[in-house]
């Protein structure tokens, strides 16, 4: 089996779903199993058969007609490309009610994703340790974030406040947010923004589950 992808971008659609196979890729070496068809993985992962299938080709010959996938080789594969090995290190900006949560499970179930910093405007706040991880203010955040090397930006932060915030992060050359936000914000062509909604993410859901359920649905 032979892989070319490092030959050409992805959709992001695609991009998306990788962390998503990769974590359940591990459940299942980790249960010994060490083969599945993508028909066994749409039903254990909720993605349509086809999409897997598509979402895979755009890195070769990743299995085989009737025999399925090598679940070892896709870890493998999908490892690299996540660049699973390098710490990711990571700002939190805006310690709520959500930002807490985020910095007390801190991504337990991976050693490399890793909340070395966090930031919050309250200065009532500021000096408080969470997860032996000390609330900094924001006014800071770019000495902070090239002392210690962040590489990626968690924002929990109200949407009247998101671009003041990102405008300070994209200044400091961080170029990875994820952010809880809904509003899009202005930012440089080279930064990535990922948008959670978790209020339509709930709703798409539920409309999913009330209008096609059972059925094969491409959600790509």
């Amino acid at each position: 089996m032979e892989s070319n992808k490092k030959d050409k971008a992805i959709p992001k659609a695609t991009a998306k779903r990788i962390p998503l196979y990769f974590r359940y890729l591990k459940t299942l070496d980790q249960s010994g199993i060490k083969r599945i068809k993508s028909n066994e993985f749409s039903q254990m992962i909720q993605i349509p058969s086809a999409t897997i299938r598509r979402d895979f080709s755009h890195f070769g010959e990743l299995g085989r007609s009737g025999y399925g996938y090598d679940v070892p080789y896709l870890i493998e594969v999908f490892s690299e490309i996540l660049n699973t090995d390098i710490e990711k290190r990571i700002a939190l900006i805006g310690v709520g009610n959500l930002g807490r949560a985020l910095m007390k499970n801190n991504f337990r179930r991976n050693a490399n994703l890793n909340i070395v910093a966090a930031f919050d405007a309250n200065a009532m706040i500021v000096g408080e340790k969470v997860n032996d991880v000390e609330i900094q203010d924001i006014e800071n955040f770019e000495e902070v974030a090239r002392k210690e090397g962040i590489t990626t930006v968690i924002m929990t932060v109200p949407s009247d406040k998101a671009q003041r915030v990102m405008d300070k992060v994209v200044a400091s050359g961080i170029t990875a947010v994820l952010n809880f936000a809904p509003k899009r914000l202005k930012v440089p062509h080279n930064v990535q923004v990922q948008y959670i909604d978790l209020t339509t993410e709930l709703q798409t859901l539920i409309y999913y589950d009330e209008n096609y359920n059972g059925q094969d649905i491409d959600v790509s």
